[in-house]
C-alpha cells in the first residue's frame, strides 16, 4: 500500500508540472496518462501525441524510484521532476513529428 501511495504521489507531482505546461494529464491505474493536445499523434486512431508514464523502483539504481515510458524506457529519477518533464516534452514531440 505504501508503494502505491509513493508511486501516485510522484506521478501526481509530475502531472502538476506537465499540466502547468498545458498537457492533459490523468492519474490512472497504469500510471499517468499524458497527452499533448498541440501535437499530432501517430495515426488516425491516435490523433494527439501521448503516453502513459509509469513510476517504479529501478533495480539498477539501488531501488530508487524512477519514471518510465510505457515501453519501459527510463526517463529520470522520480525526484527529478523537471528533468522528467523536459524528457517527456521532447519525447512526445519526436513521436508527433514521426506521425506527420
Amino acid at each position: 500500500m505504501a508503494d502505491r501511495r509513493t508511486r501516485d504521489a510522484r506521478l501526481a507531482a509530475l502531472g502538476a508540472h506537465l499540466g502547468a505546461r498545458r498537457f492533459e494529464v490523468e492519474l490512472i491505474e497504469a500510471g499517468l496518462r499524458v497527452v499533448d493536445p498541440q501535437a499530432a499523434g501517430c495515426c488516425e486512431k491516435v490523433r494527439m501525441a501521448g503516453d502513459v508514464i509509469m513510476c517504479a523502483p529501478r533495480s539498477s539504481d539501488g531501488g530508487r524510484w524512477w519514471f518510465f515510458t510505457s515501453w519501459r524506457e527510463p526517463i529520470a529519477p522520480a525526484d527529478e521532476i523537471i528533468n522528467a518533464a523536459v524528457f517527456i516534452l521532447g519525447y512526445l514531440g519526436k513521436r508527433s513529428e514521426a506521425g506527420r
